[in-house]
């Protein structure tokens, strides 16, 4: 038992422990006892053993696996390993513990594929290292395990996993609901942001003027699953309009941001209106009294007292063409009566 316990110990030693599965160590223990058992070890002395250990060495140095994936596109799986030495055996990979995928060397073809729902293997784009799928689906999400096996006399096997989750993008982006156009201070906002149907939900955040939402004015979120398997979350922003929440143009802009990984980014923005009293422009109050001039020099036109009002006030200014019509008025007088004298002279010489 000595030779299978340092067997073992070196195995843990040099194949990473932390990246082992605790079935691959006790499968590998297995092999190892059945091609060369313990009293063999003992019998072959300390060169035997250094032998073994030196065959030991199969490392994985790298396991890719994408942590999210966009459904209908495919994903691409990747296990790199160091033989040190060894001959290859087989790769095999699972999902959830279920073999879906084998690449044995030896064989011919070397690849092969099980069936397995929600997997689909493009075959002829994998290799030894490298497993392509093709339009993953929503069931395609889980857990997937690389497993390299060693030819004998060693059968070492270690394994490395990983986990993927397909994302079910939304069709439209963030929406928001509730608000009003205008606001004035001491107001309360209450406006909600709802993502499209995703799977999983969006994760929302809510910026007012550009920056993050303080965390007492969020409600929620509240998430709703539909029927098929798809997800809404609403995240609701509640807060008293003060003064600074008012930029220099007299303006508040609230923000909904919507996000699901490193794959989905999308915001929606709406601008309110600082609702303040309307004061009378200063163009419109010297409009006024230029319209009550008019009309009081029109009374006194139309009386004939231009030149002082009623009650006896200062007297007004005369326009142009005031003074014009004056004029005309006085020629037409003067000429009238020119015209009156000599008829009447003309009357008054013998005949």
């Amino acid at each position: 038992m000595a030779g299978t316990e340092a067997s073992i110990a070196f195995q843990r030693r040099n194949g990473n422990p932390s990246r082992l599965d605790n079935s691959s160590q006790r499968g590998a223990s297995r092999r190892q006892l059945a091609v060369i058992p313990p009293h063999a070890l003992l019998k072959k002395g300390k060169q035997s053993i250094d032998m073994m250990i030196r065959g030991l060495g199969i490392r994985l140095l790298e396991v890719r696996i994408p942590m999210h994936t966009v459904r209908d596109q495919s994903a691409r799986l990747e296990c790199y390993f160091d033989m040190e030495g060894e001959s290859l055996y087989s790769v095999k990979w699972y999902k959830d513990g279920n073999e879906f995928y084998r690449y044995l060397p030896r064989d011919m073809p070397p690849a092969q594929v099980f069936p397995l729902p929600g997997v689909s293997v493009d075959i002829h784009n994998s290799t030894e290292s490298t497993v392509v799928l093709s339009s993953v689906n929503l069931s395609s999400s889980g857990r997937y395990r690389c497993e390299v096996s060693a030819e004998a006399p060693s059968f070492q096997t270690v394994s490395q996993h990983g986990d993927m989750v397909v994302v079910a993008l939304p069709g439209d982006g963030p929406r928001i609901t509730g608000g009003r156009p205008r606001y004035q201070v001491g107001d309360t906002v209450r406006v909600n942001c709802t993502s499209g149907r995703s799977k999983p939900a969006a994760q929302l955040i809510w910026f007012i003027n550009g920056e993050q939402a303080d965390s007492s004015f969020i409600r929620g979120p509240f998430s709703k699953s539909s029927r098929d398997g798809l997800e809404t979350s609403t995240l609701g922003l509640e807060f008293k309009v003060r003064p600074k929440h008012f930029r220099r143009n007299g303006d508040m802009k609230l923000k909904c941001l919507a996000t699901i990984a490193t794959v989905y980014w999308r915001t929606n923005e709406e601008s309110v209106e600082g609702d303040r009293p309307q004061k009378a422009p200063a163009l419109e109050i010297r409009k006024g009294h230029g319209d009550m001039a008019a009309a009081a020099a029109a009374a006194s036109a139309a009386s004939g007292e231009y030149g002082a009002n009623r009650n006896g006030g200062s007297r007004m200014r005369p326009t142009p063409l005031w003074v014009c019509c004056q004029l005309l008025f006085h020629i037409l007088l003067a000429t009238y009566r020119i015209l009156v004298s000599s008829i009447a002279s003309m009357h008054q010489l013998p005949r």
